[in-house]
Parts: structure tokens; sequence; C-alpha cells
């Protein structure tokens, strides 16, 4: 067996096949006994040596001048080592395609063809050996097994076009209206294994089955990110129809949730989303998008509920089931994005989205807790557990602080929210003293413009309204004060580059910087009534209704402290405008602020417009009334 023979002129002895063919047939039991194994470490002993086997035998064929009699058995070991191979290392590697690459070198080495082939890569290679094969037909059922294994390869890794293309070949069918993945998958039929021929880990059509189920769940997927909602429908329901493991199918009945949810049909989503949970131990997507779907129905009592067991949930370590020795769904699908609807991040992310739920739906108790159980991670140094939460524009940390100091205060516990607006400016403000620089460099260009003062400023503006809520007016207004004198100082990258979204990272809106500078006023100018100081009180109102023209709670402001100062002209002028402004068509704001920001103009927010413009209408003089 060790002396050279021409090219396809000399076969082994038939001995030697079975022998190989024998010992492929055991390596497969072998393999299988290790899947059915209960014990990881004798699991994982027996796969090891099988495929360790696989590589000997291989070896050995590959050290023999290529035969076609030969080559069923050696492509057949051959998918069986990639599959295995594959299989303990969840996922396909650059080794995966070298092993396929050299079983069609020498299927190619037969008829001497093989040089000018090897410049056309591994796509020219199957166009090459599928035309060859197609006059060879002991090699087709090897040479399909092999095929989906390369299918499998290249849908794993997004080679669509490669895949699209080895399909079409594989069908002899390459016209445009033939480019549909599933279409071709679906019309893939490989030949039938004989009775008689080597054992295989997995077959051609079950790897089929697999690559029909992993496309259909990755286009529906692809199809709802991009909202293409009745094609992701109709993708997910094929998906859901093929063999799809436990783990898969939740994902599968999640994604269907969600694209029922956004079409509109919440009941059926729903049905899905409690198969979701019955269908395995993985609940953390099924109850995000739960949560997704009962706030879009306004029950905010079932939409917490499910983020409180969402947090649950992701704090539960679940023992995975051992991976089949198989190509299986899981290893050709995509990594989840953060966007994905699939992502339910970590406990810290849920932990948060519960947090500020609370707080927008007015929950300050359990809002306050929450936030301060986040607040522990980032105290303890934890911080790099912590990340945005699972949505496309989550905050930073002191966006966290300053959110946590709005919800204690809003729950009354205002010296607990100085003890966390404390904590933040001894983690900002070591960047004030180098703050004039960074100005300046900001408006020559020459660097971003600097966000600090931004969070500085609104840990100023919190700390004053919670000395507002203790009675402290003195300190409360120096608070204000100090937060105005940061914000007419900071520039906003954005005048130069126009609107920004509020969600990118570390960038503050012009917008932001307007309602932060708008709130301070307002809420000096309340101290300055409240101390009988209406002057000023005036001075801060005027000057926030020139700053932010869009906030109408200062111009309400503005007018009722006109019309106690007895300022009749400026105030009936003032009424006249607004009374013409609360006639037009409300349009949607196209900008979004900052929770924490949200939160504080809530508290500043005039308490009863109608009732003031009707008092100040009928104290108006005969002449104007309306």
């Amino acid at each position: 067996m060790s002396h050279q023979t021409p090219l396809g002129s000399s076969v082994p002895h038939p001995s030697c096949l079975d022998l190989w063919r024998e010992k492929n047939d055991q390596l497969v039991r072998q393999a299988k006994v290790a899947q059915d194994s209960r014990l990881s470490l004798r699991r994982q002993q027996l796969a090891q040596d099988a495929l360790e086997g696989f590589r000997g035998l291989l070896h050995s064929l590959r050290g023999l001048p290529a035969a076609v009699p030969v080559l069923p058995l050696e492509l057949t070991i051959t998918c069986n080592f990639i599959t295995l191979r594959a299989s303990l290392a969840q996922g396909f590697t650059e080794d995966q395609a070298q092993d396929i690459q050299q079983g069609l070198e020498r299927v190619l080495e037969t008829q001497e063809q093989l040089g000018p082939r090897l410049e056309c890569g591994l796509r020219g290679l199957w166009d090459s050996v599928l035309h060859y094969s197609s006059l060879l037909l002991e090699l087709l059922p090897a040479l399909h097994h092999l095929a989906g294994l390369q299918a499998a390869l290249w849908l794993s890794t997004d080679c669509l076009g490669d895949l699209t293309f080895l399909l079409q070949t594989l069908n002899g069918n390459q016209n445009e209206a033939s480019r549909n993945l599933l279409r071709l998958l679906k019309t893939w039929s490989p030949p039938a294994e004989e009775t008689n021929a080597p054992l295989t880990l997995q077959d051609a059509r079950g790897l089929r089955n697999v690559l029909l189920t992993a496309s259909a769940f990755r286009q529906g997927l692809q199809e709802l990110i991009t909202g293409s909602l009745p094609r992701a429908l109709s993708s997910l329901r094929e998906a859901a129809s093929g063999l799809c493991p436990r783990p898969v199918l939740v994902q599968v009945y999640t994604a269907l949730g969600t694209c029922l949810r956004k079409m509109g049909n919440p009941q059926r989503a729903l049905l899905y989303l409690v198969a979701a949970l019955k269908g395995g131990s993985t609940w953390g997507p099924p109850l995000l998008e739960a949560s997704r779907l009962y706030q879009q129905l306004g029950n905010t009592a079932a939409e917490l509920e499910s983020l409180e067991l969402l947090v649950e949930a992701l704090n539960v370590t679940h023992s995975s089931e051992a991976p089949q020795l198989l190509i299986e769904v899981e290893l050709l699908l995509p990594r989840l994005h953060p966007a994905s609807p699939l992502h339910c991040g970590t406990q810290s992310q849920a932990k948060y989205l519960l947090a500020s739920r609370c707080l927008q739906v007015g929950r300050a108790e359990d809002a306050a807790e929450h936030y301060l159980d986040l607040l522990a991670l980032v105290l303890d140094g934890l911080e790099s557990k912590f990340f945005p939460p699972p949505s496309p524009a989550g905050p930073c940390i002191p966006e966290v602080f300053l959110e946590a100091a709005a919800a204690l205060i809003q729950a009354g516990r205002a010296q607990d929210a100085l003890t966390v607006c404390e904590e933040l400016l001894s983690r900002t403000s070591s960047l004030l003293p180098k703050m004039p620089q960074l100005w300046e460099d900001a408006r020559k260009g020459t660097k971003e413009s600097p966000h600090c003062p931004s969070w500085v400023s609104a840990t100023y503006l919190l700390q004053g309204q919670a000395w507002v809520q203790l009675g402290a007016q003195k300190e409360a207004i120096s608070e204000f004060s100090r937060c105005l004198e940061l914000l007419f100082r900071a520039t906003s990258k954005d005048k130069e580059r126009g609107p920004a979204s509020n969600g990118e990272k570390g960038c503050v809106s012009d917008m932001t910087l307007q309602q932060l500078r708008a709130a301070a006023l307002i809420s000096r100018g309340l101290q300055w009534v409240a101390s009988g100081q209406d002057t000023k009180a005036l001075q801060d109102f005027l000057l926030s209704v020139q700053m932010c023209p869009g906030n109408q709670d200062a111009s309400f402001h503005l007018l009722q402290t006109l019309r106690r100062m007895d300022r009749r002209d400026e105030a009936t002028a003032l009424w006249w405008r607004l009374e013409a402004q609360t006639k037009l068509p409300q349009e949607n704001a196209a900008w979004s602020l900052p929770l924490y920001l949200e939160t504080y103009l809530g508290w500043i927010r005039f308490p009863d417009r109608e009732t003031l413009l009707e008092e100040f209408q009928t104290s108006l003089p005969e002449p104007c009334d309306l």
C-alpha cells in the first residue's frame, strides 16, 4: 500500500476497503454512544477519541492516490469528521473549509484536472466537481452530503451568494427566478443512500432539513428587523414547522409574537408567547416581549410583572442540555444583535428597564428601590457588568444616577437623593477645572464639545429640588444658580452639525440643554416667588421664555407673576399669545428628553393652565371681551 500508482489506475484491495469502512462504522457507533452518555467527561472523551479516529482514517486514505471506487467512502469519512469537529467546536471554522476543499480536490485528482481548477476557489471547485460527478452516479450521495456541509458553513458565515450558487448548481437551475434561498432548499433533493452504504453521523437529507429551518429563521428575523412583517410572518412560520430544537422553538415563537404585535394582533401574539414560555427554560426573550405587548395594550400591572419575572429569570442559571453531535440549527444562527427583538440582555439591564418603567408610570417607591439596587453594582466597582438596556438608545451610567435621584425625590426621599447626587458629583466634577480649556477647544472646533457639564448641571438641578422638598430655600436657590452658571457656559456640539438623535452616546442635544436651562430658571423663579421676591422671579421667568420658547410652563408662570405684579399691558399681550397657541393643533415633538429631565419637568408644570386663562379673561376690560 505504500507504493505509488498512476492516478485512478489502481485501487486498494477490497479487504482494505472493508477494513476502512468497518473502522468508519465503528467510529460512528462510538460517537452515538458518546451522545447518549449522561456523564459529560466520558461523553467528551468518547467523542474526542472518535474525532481522532476519523482524522487518522482520512490521513491514511489521503496518503494514497485518489481512486473513484474509494471516493464514496473517503468523502463519507470526511463528512463524518467535519460534522463531529463542528459540533464539538459549536461552530464552523476555516479548518472545516479546508477539509471540504481537500475532499473536492481528491475528486478532481481522478480526472487529472486539478491544477487550473484551484484558482477558482471553493465555488469554482464545486462547479467543476458537480459537473464531473454527473457522469459518476456512485459519487452523488457522498457529494450531496459534502455539499450540505458546505451549505451549512456558508450559511453560518453569511456567504449567501455562494450558498445560492451551490444550491442552484445542485438543482441544475441557475436562472434569476431560482434565487430564493428557501425555495432552493425545498427543491434540493439529495439522492437516497444505499442500504449498504457506510454509516454517517448525519445524512444529507437531515442536513437539508436543518438548513431549511435555520434559513427560514434567519430570514424571518431579518425581515422582522427591517419591517417586512408579512414576509417575516411567513418565514417564521416556516421555521416553526421545521425541525426545531426546544431552545430554537422558544426563539421562533417569541419572534412570531413580536411580529404579530407589530402587525396589530396582540391576542395571537400572546398565544405564541405563552407557548414560548411553556416550551423551554429560556424565559428571558418571551418575558421581555410580553412586557412590550402589555405596554402596548396599556396593561401597566402586567407589564411590570413581566419585567419583574424577567429580572428573576435572568438570575437563574439553567443547566443547558449537551448539544447533539450533529449539525444543529443553533450552529447556523448568527449571534443576537442588541437591536434584535430576541436580545433580552443581562439581569442589570432588565433591572434598569424595570426601574425606568416604574418611574415613567408613577411608581416612584418601586423605582427608587430598583435604581438603588443598580447603583449598588456601580458603587461596588462592578460597572463592567452594567451596560445600556436592551434598546438602541440606552443611558450612560451618569444618567442612571440622575434617574435614581429623580425617583428618590418623587418618592419623598430627598435626603437619599442628595446622597446619590453627591456620589455622582464626586465622579464627574474632577473634570470641571479642565472645562474652560475644553469649551475653548470646542468653540474652535479642535475637539468635541464637553458633555460633563450637562450631567453636573443636572445634578445641581436635582439637588436644588431635593432642598426644596426639605424646605431649605436658600440652599435650593444656590444649587439652581450653580446649575445655570454651568449651563450658560456649555456649548452643544449639535450647533455645528444640526439636530441629533437623543440616542447618540455622549451627545447632549440642543433641546435637552434648552429644557435644562428653562427648568433651572423656572425652579429658581418659583423659589423667588415663595420668598416674596417677585421682581427676581419675573426676571427668571422672562429669561426662561426667551431661551426656551417651546416651554409653555415658563409662559404661564410668567403670566401669573405679571398679573400678581399688576403689569396689565404685558400680561394682556402674553395672554393673547397663549390663548392663540391653545387653539392651534398640537404637534408631536420630534425630539425626546432624558427620563430624569422629563420627570423633573413634570414637577414644575403649571398646575391649571385653563383656569388661569379663564380667570385672566374675566378680568379684562369690557372692550377686550371675546
